[in-house]
């Protein structure tokens, strides 16, 4: 079959494909590719839960970047070099699968942005203020709500305007990733040389199935995201080129900004101390006293942190960084994949009216406001459900989160070695090794790594003390999975009903078919 059948299935530009290209604006080039995929990539809302166990969650984070992100980067930059369509990943799943499957893989992708924008994002710089703005303390609810919806709606806003300004924004995001963890990193080896190096015992290190259970999803939701670039693929420059490089790239620069604070966290922080929400701010506050200050052991076994004026000062910086840093992980995110959601629908695997470019900026506008109203929905149901206890809050949005996105990967995953066995001939710019046992092995990480998100422990214990996330308890296991399991329901529901909306506005306009 040629590629050009299976990029019209059913017609090409049936809902206006056309019209809509017409209206995308080329901006994307190497350096932002690099830049966007940093951005998009390295987040800092897990750092603080990866350190909860201890040395092996440093030890977790390197076996999956080398047995998982490497993998499927080599995936992804195959697909991303030689099919640099519009929406590239739902692209590729329909080519691969066909129009439903597209339409349910694309809305799992899609609406976990605004999920996560919403929900772990906002907390994340929540986290970030109550440390070094609020002395540790929560902030009142009013508080919350009113950052909140200024968080959300700021970034749609920022998502409406073209990649001509986007990019800017993704790079300055980029930067504030370097300066926080970069200097986090000279911060944590001068405490270390002052203090002493106080992290785990060499046998914390040693791997566990409950650590891998509690930890790796979180880790591969960290890891996951090579191929967004590529939802602007008729944007870019040279998609051939770029993608490739960007992604080799950016698969070193991950694994370091990862890699470093982790460490750094183990090493500073007390065990005892570390949690999901604050670990990392509250790692970084405590090597600030390098710069003037104290540090003194707590009644509770944690340890009371005293700053002087001008290390306060730094920490008000390297607070606005965190926060810089998660409102740009959820930008980046939600600039590509509403790029997606936006394609299939002009495709007929949504409604034909959200599949609308603005004439003036080149985005999808319409996409752009749905997302923000459904992260503004998630903000308010999660801290709802959660009687606005922040850490509870964290866990339960991060866990909805980690799971949609997953999902998403069963599609993209697969359609690389599904495409190169149906298009053999079809130009490779770049060809993955291996293709079928990456394939493999990358999507067999995701699958078990779902189950476990729904059904912590399962097959060793399901939501015992060892797996069930900070702040739950046994009791509460059946209201885990239908927090975590009702939200899957609905989204499949809701991608059904996409699919069949499109085919329907399909039908109509090319009654023929």
């Amino acid at each position: 079959m040629a590629v050009a059948d299976l990029r019209a299935d059913e017609g090409d530009g049936a809902l206006g494909a056309q019209a809509e290209k017409s209206k995308l604006q080329k901006h994307f080039g190497r350096a932002d590719i690099f830049f966007f995929l940093v951005c998009t990539l390295v987040g800092i809302d897990g750092l603080g839960t990866l350190a909860t166990k201890g040395g092996e969650g440093f030890t977790w984070l390197v076996v999956c970047v080398l047995l998982f992100a490497v993998p499927s980067a080599a995936l992804l930059a195959e697909l991303g070099a030689a099919f640099p369509d519009e929406g590239g990943p739902y692209v590729w799943v329909r080519m691969a699968f066909g129009r439903l499957a597209g339409a349910i893989n694309n809305v799992f992708y899609w609406v976990t942005n605004p999920v996560w924008m919403g929900g772990t994002l906002v907390g994340t710089a929540l986290g970030g203020l109550m440390t070094f703005f609020h002395g540790g303390e929560e902030f009142s609810t009013t508080f919350q709500y009113v950052f909140a919806f200024a968080f959300i709606w700021a970034g749609v806003l920022f998502a409406v305007l073209s990649f001509r300004v986007g990019k800017w924004v993704a790079t300055v995001g980029a930067l504030a990733r370097f300066a926080l963890l970069g200097l986090f990193s000279v911060l944590v080896i001068a405490y270390g040389f002052a203090h002493g190096f106080h992290g785990p015992s060499a046998s914390s290190y040693a791997p566990s199935f409950s650590g891998f259970v509690v930890l790796v999803p979180l880790i591969l939701f960290s890891l996951v995201g090579f191929e967004l670039p590529s939802a602007a693929g008729e944007e870019m420059e040279d998609a051939t080129k770029d993608v490739p490089s960007g992604i080799a790239k950016s698969v070193i620069a991950t694994g370091l900004l990862y890699g470093l604070p982790v460490l750094g966290i183990l090493l500073v922080l007390p065990e005892q101390q570390a949690s999901g929400l604050a670990g990392f701010p509250d790692a970084v506050r405590q090597a600030l006293t390098v710069f003037g200050g104290s540090v003194a052991p707590a009644a509770d076994g944690t340890v009371a942190v005293t700053l002087t004026p001008f290390s306060t000062a730094v920490g008000y910086v390297m607070g606005l960084l965190v926060v810089l840093v998660a409102f740009t992980s959820g930008l980046t995110w939600i600039m590509g994949s509403d790029r997606t959601l936006a394609v299939s629908c002009y495709d007929g695997a949504g409604p034909r009216s959200l599949g609308r470019f603005s004439e003036r900026f080149g985005t999808p506008l319409r996409v752009n406001v749905l997302s923000g109203v459904i992260s503004t929905l998630v903000f308010v149901a999660a801290n709802t459900i959660t009687s606005g206890d922040a850490g509870k809050f964290f866990t339960v949005a991060l866990a909805l989160a980690v799971s949609t996105t997953l999902i998403s990967y069963l599609g993209i995953f697969p359609a690389a070695w599904v495409l190169r066995r149906r298009l053999p001939d079809a130009p490779r710019p770049y060809r993955a090794p291996a293709l079928g046992l990456l394939t493999v092995v990358s999507t067999a990480w995701i699958v078990f790594c779902t189950v476990q998100i729904l059904f912590p422990g399962l097959g060793d214990g399901w939501f015992t003390e060892d797996f069930r996330a900070d702040g739950w308890e046994f009791s509460e296991r059946w209201t885990y999975l239908l927090v975590e399991l009702v939200p899957l329901l609905v989204f499949t529901a809701l991608a059904v009903a996409f699919w069949a909306v499109g085919r329907r506005e399909l039908r109509a306009a090319h009654p023929a078919r």
